[in-house]
């Protein structure tokens, strides 16, 4: 378990998900699941509040990310990283007919974010996706193939897992999947809930 202490510098980064908006309000968290577990972790412990931080850019690639890793997270010398991304590697494929992001391809391109934080603890979150539209579901094997990735890379540089297409199927099962994800992929406020407490049983 990561355990989180007051000054601690969090970064939250990836793609849409986690920028929500951040750039286009005067919230640097955005509106989504990074404030939700900077509110909750205030209310729990108030007098240990970390320094968060967001740099999630909507649209973003793994490769993207890659591109300014070094601006965007690196310099920015956080203690604790957390990265969300991939589902627009598995979505531009499909719907922009953009090049395959092998899964040979996204291990590496992953293990060259995780490689530099050497004494930084680090969150990784699986992609996800719940198939709202008929031809998504054609995306569930490219994507499957990187959250299995994902789950290798936490186990192979100690990072701290949330499983959250497995737990976005849960709590989607026998229900209406746009009550957690609106499209497919983007959280409703319950969806990044939902993600928030999952982030938070990581830390302590």
């Amino acid at each position: 378990m990561i355990v989180l202490a007051g000054g601690m510098r969090v970064m939250f980064t990836g793609d849409s998900i986690t920028d929500c908006h951040r750039r286009e309000t005067d919230n640097p968290l955005g509106y989504g699941y990074p404030l939700l577990v900077a509110g909750q972790w205030g209310l729990r412990q108030p007098d240990r509040a970390p320094v968060w931080l967001n740099s999630g850019i909507s649209g973003d690639t793994l490769a993207g990310l890659g591109s300014r890793w070094q601006a965007d997270v690196l310099d920015a010398r956080p203690d604790v990283v957390s990265i969300l991304i991939g589902i627009n590697d598995t979505g531009y494929r499909f719907s922009f007919g953009h090049a395959e992001v092998t899964a040979d391809e996204f291990r590496a391109g992953y293990r060259r974010l995780l490689e530099p934080l050497d004494g930084v603890q680090v969150v990784v979150i699986e992609p996800f996706l719940l198939p709202v539209k008929e031809e998504q579901w054609a995306w569930r094997p490219d994507l499957d193939a990187k959250i299995q990735v994902v789950r290798e890379v936490a186990r192979e540089y100690g990072a701290r897992l949330v499983a959250a297409d497995g737990m976005f199927a849960e709590l989607a099962a026998g229900t209406n999947p746009e009550h957690w994800l609106a499209d497919g992929v983007h959280p409703t406020p319950a969806g990044h809930q939902a993600l928030a407490q999952a982030w938070l049983r990581q830390v302590g």
